[in-house]
């Protein structure tokens, strides 16, 4: 079990990568905590960690929140006494549309959630691991933060900032034996892919199968990602088997993105 023991903070856990994410922690060993705003959602994942055996601390959380994620951590140190390793995994995607047409309450919604709420858990778990002189954070990217996106700028511009965020608080983290790392998923099959596509069908009055091909079309293995091959990139970047490994953007894309 690669991360047995450990105490894993993983935010937007309620659904998608977040869940499996939650789930293979758990499959590892890990001691789960689960943040987010979908409390239901939560305590249906808790219960699926339960099942296995395993133990899951549902944290209410508003990641955009100063106080909130100051108060996710200081529960979680409360209960577990400490945090081993921060996913960082909550998003949304944004509004669907020309830059042109955004309103700026739809650029920073998205800012607020994907940046500062990064920034803000960060923040929150940091101190505590750098005074104790280990940890591990992983932060949920996207391959749209590297390559093209059209009509999702806010969305792509969000996930750009944090190859920055990550590669720089690597740098600032390290000397206190923090890694911090990024990964980087293609198309998730899911809901929220779905979403998506019929979000950019409507802005560019395109089929929906027509767009889903595109991104197959993309990918040399031509398929979508599963969210349990991204939750196993995420337990390997937290494990002690990527102990040599800090500032790294891990692609999860079929390649679909290969640098």
């Amino acid at each position: 079990m690669q991360l047995r023991d450990r105490v894993v903070l993983v935010t937007g856990a309620g659904r998608g990568i977040g869940r499996a994410t939650a789930l293979r922690c758990a499959d590892e060993g890990a001691v789960l905590a689960l943040a987010g705003r979908s409390v239901g959602a939560l305590e249906e994942v808790a219960e699926a960690v339960r099942a296995k055996g395993g133990s899951a601390l549902v944290v209410p959380t508003d990641v955009t929140d100063e106080a909130s994620t100051a108060q996710m951590a200081a529960q979680v140190e409360s209960a577990h006494g400490r945090v081993d390793v921060l996913v960082a995994n909550s998003g949304i995607g944004g509004p669907t549309a020309p830059l042109w047409q955004l309103t700026a309450q739809q650029w920073d919604d998205t800012h607020a959630v994907n940046v500062r709420g990064v920034f803000l858990c960060c923040r929150a778990v940091l101190p505590a691991m750098v005074a104790r002189g280990a940890g591990a954070v992983v932060l949920m990217g996207s391959m749209s933060g590297k390559r093209p996106l059209a009509n999702r700028t806010a969305y792509t511009s969000s996930k750009s900032a944090l190859i920055g965020l990550a590669r720089t608080l690597a740098v600032e983290a390290g000397a206190y034996g923090v890694r911090v790392n990024l990964v980087s998923p293609g198309p998730v099959g899911g809901p929220r892919l779905d979403a998506v596509l019929e979000a950019q069908a409507q802005a560019t009055g395109r089929p929906v199968q027509e767009l889903r091909e595109e991104y197959l079309q993309g990918s040399p293995l031509h398929r979508v990602v599963e969210a349990e091959q991204v939750a196993s990139a995420v337990v390997f970047l937290a494990s002690d088997q990527s102990g040599a490994i800090t500032g790294e953007d891990l692609n999860v894309s079929a390649g679909a993105t290969m640098y």
